[in-house]
């Protein structure tokens, strides 16, 4: 019995990789890691029009632009989709989405679950990841130990991640990211990515 093994030009296919989650569930913390661990991927920066946090560097964590820079772009369809989200904007751009599949590259994009919905309509063959907390309680204590916010802030976020958690058949996978346990949850979506990678049917993503 012989056979030939299918052309890598031909099989393997750069990935979207979506990767969203409650507020406060470490979305930021895992990109970072995956980064650090040498994943190979271009990470499409969301633009945002909140204030930059303490740490945050602009081009990397988001890039930071004013309210009519975001309404511009957005008249100029330049992002793949945006919302408003606890009264700031976030979208994410199209082109440099764009020009990273082109070059064969995987992408990862980092939205909401709001933001995941839109995406999975345009573009179902992406790879959707929904992160979780193992716990209520610990993402509650994630949510106060990032930033200062009154009770009735810290009840909406909560309240909202209940809501989001109903969202979650519109994933591919699941992935639990533990207080200190970064390495955990990164080594799951590189196996994610790698089990991907190996489809008989690869995804085939048109943007």
């Amino acid at each position: 019995m012989s056979y030939e093994s299918p052309s890598p030009a031909s099989h393997v296919h750069p990935l979207l990789v979506v990767i969203s989650g409650p507020s406060g569930v470490g979305k930021d913390a895992t990109l970072a890691r995956m980064k650090k661990a040498g994943l190979l991927f271009h990470r499409a920066v969301t633009a945002t029009t909140r204030p930059k946090r303490p740490r945050e560097e602009d081009g990397v964590d988001y890039r930071f632009i004013s309210e009519d820079q975001f309404h511009q772009m957005a008249e100029a369809k330049q992002f793949l989709e945006w919302a408003k989200v606890y009264g700031n904007y976030y979208g994410v751009p199209k082109k440099e989405i764009k020009e990273a599949l082109k070059r064969g590259q995987d992408v990862v994009v980092k939205v909401d679950v709001q933001g995941a919905a839109t995406i999975k309509q345009i573009l179902p063959d992406a790879v959707f990841v929904f992160l979780i907390s193992p716990s209520t309680e610990d993402l509650a204590n994630r949510l106060k130990q990032r930033q200062r916010q009154p009770p009735a802030e810290l009840n909406l976020r909560l309240n909202k991640a209940q809501e989001e958690m109903e969202s979650l058949s519109l994933f591919d996978y699941v992935v639990v990211n533990y207080t200190d346990k970064l390495d955990l949850a990164v080594s799951q979506i590189n196996a994610i990515v790698t089990a991907e990678k190996c489809r008989v049917k690869p995804r085939v993503v048109r943007l």
